[in-house]
């Protein structure tokens, strides 16, 4: 019996042992974190920024901090990420600087997954809201909405009713604004081309200055 006991125990230790050699897989977006972290320990970010999170359409933004510099702004933004992905990162791209205001920009890239709807990206956009209220209950906080693209019209009705509902929430909270961006991509109700890229979905400088216009007169100097 005490032999078993021991080959037992063994053949556990040696398992536990192998298993501890596999390398265990990153999350997503581990190395975009790390790039960031790298770039952070060899060029300090500036104090209480203007900061700027999300998906790619904030990460491609890549004049935001020039062009918003009198609001000491910084971009964090993570190409192809969705909400959890945000979330998951809080402590990396947000809290560590301590912002004095945060622009947000995620939520579309969920939609694609062919499972979401615009209901479960509300619900996670309001455990990102409330993962941050938590930590930072006075931040102020911009929301901007979902913008219409070309390539994703297939979304588009989902996007205008998420829109709607973080709208309708964010109304009702202290120091937080919905920027509604989605009515100012449009002409009379149609798609405009000249804003977007080849690929129809990442934006021109034409989009970002709609964008601009839009975000500017709620900046905290």
């Amino acid at each position: 019996m005490k032999k078993h006991l021991v080959v037992t125990v063994i053949f556990n230790l040696f398992v536990a042992a192998s298993f501890a050699q596999i390398p265990q897989p990153k999350p997503a977006f581990w190395e975009d974190v790390q790039v960031i972290k790298k770039y952070d320990s060899m060029f300090a970010p500036p104090a209480h920024p203007v900061l700027f999170i999300g998906s790619s359409s904030i990460r491609k933004w890549d004049d935001a901090q020039w062009t918003f510099a009198e609001y000491n702004a910084l971009n964090r933004g993570i190409g192809g990420a969705v909400t959890n992905d945000i979330i998951y990162y809080l402590n990396d791209i947000v809290f560590k600087y301590q912002p004095k205001q945060i622009a947000i920009y995620v939520g579309e890239n969920d939609l694609m997954d062919k499972v979401s709807t615009a209901d479960s990206v509300y619900n996670r956009t309001m455990k990102l809201y409330q993962a941050i209220r938590l930590k930072m209950p006075d931040v102020s906080i911009l929301y901007i909405g979902m913008k219409p693209s070309p390539s994703r019209e297939k979304i588009m009705p989902q996007e205008i009713e998420f829109n709607s509902r973080i709208k309708t929430f964010l109304a009702t909270e202290k120091n937080a604004v919905f920027i509604d961006v989605y009515p100012l991509m449009l002409d009379n109700g149609k798609l405009r081309p000249e804003l977007y890229l080849s690929d129809k979905l990442h934006m021109t400088k034409l989009g970002y200055a709609i964008w601009e216009s839009a975000i500017k007169p709620y900046l905290i100097k």
